[in-house]
């Protein structure tokens, strides 16, 4: 996928190579009737004989991303949605507004700590290089809703890129709730961040 970025920047596009690109759904964040899309959306996922309100479900889910990747200004965003099936997972890539003194890995380290939570444990923080440039990769397990008495538990790996050739820092992130999948999606985060590419 990628999307053009419309902020002043001495780069163009934001470029992410989809594994099974087939599994993926890319939000249309230039959509001006988000909600049509949705449902074109849930219509071209499902077969036929799939009964209505899964279509209408499934298209609430997608129109749900969709705007929380347009509150974030997310650069390019998608789902994971397997044939016939619902919202696995989202990933969005995001510009972060962060001043030039602290475009450093370890200022970045120091926000990635002291976010807030409520998180489950410490969040597990290793350096990496990825052929965009050197970034922070953040694994957390955190609450979908922190006022409810119970809720659902999320699932994320984050990786913080500082791009060696652009002055900024970017926000990739796969977020999602099936927690026996970690290991699995978690290989797919880094997978995703590995391709991005800013043109």
């Amino acid at each position: 996928m990628h999307i053009p970025n419309t902020a002043v920047t001495d780069w163009h596009e934001c470029r992410v190579t989809l594994p099974a690109p087939h599994n993926w759904l890319v939000l249309d964040l230039t959509a001006r009737q988000p909600e049509a899309w949705a449902r074109s959306m849930a219509d071209e996922h499902f077969t036929a004989d799939v009964p209505v309100e899964w279509r209408e479900a499934f298209a609430e889910d997608v129109l749900w991303y969709w705007a929380a990747a347009a509150r974030q200004k997310a650069l390019c965003a998608a789902l994971l949605t397997p044939q016939d099936g619902g919202v696995a997972a989202f990933y969005s890539v995001r510009e972060l507004s962060v001043p030039p003194q602290s475009l450093r890995l370890d200022a970045l380290r120091v926000e990635a700590e002291l976010a807030e939570g409520p998180y489950f444990q410490p969040p597990d923080i290793t350096e990496v290089e990825l052929p965009l440039g050197a970034a922070l990769r953040v694994h957390r397990l955190e609450l979908t809703d922190p006022d409810a008495d119970s809720g659902s538990v999320l699932e994320g790996v984050a990786h913080y890129v500082l791009p060696r050739e652009h002055p900024t820092a970017l926000e990739c992130r796969l977020l999602w709730g099936a927690l026996g999948l970690g290991e699995e999606l978690g290989k797919i985060a880094d997978e995703l961040a590995t391709s991005v590419r800013l043109v």
